[in-house]
């Protein structure tokens, strides 16, 4: 009797795996401002990506950090604050 090893049950990706592989090549393309493209994330070992995107998520939560911090000092001054005129009013008009 012959046995293969076809009955083994690793054909592909699973679904959930597939699911975050898509996800990570997504988000490194669009996200990547132009560096990669779909089959060089595709090929890149799984460490590699994770540091990528580990990388791009950094730098947004500091550019979001950095926005928080300039809206904040926008609502300690008084930006929105409309000042009138220094001018004294008159009866009379002065021509």
């Amino acid at each position: 009797m012959c046995l293969f090893l076809l009955e083994s049950g690793f054909f592909g990706l699973t679904p959930e795996y597939r699911q975050v592989l898509f996800t990570q090549i997504h988000d490194l393309v669009y996200h990547g401002g132009g560096g990669f493209i779909h089959s060089e994330i595709y090929n890149m070992p799984v460490w590699m990506r994770r540091f990528h995107i580990g990388k791009i998520n950094e730098h947004i939560e500091k550019q979001n950090e950095e926005q928080r911090k300039a809206e904040g000092n926008e609502q300690l001054g008084d930006g929105d604050k409309i000042h009138k005129p220094n001018v004294s009013p008159s009866n009379t008009y002065n021509f």
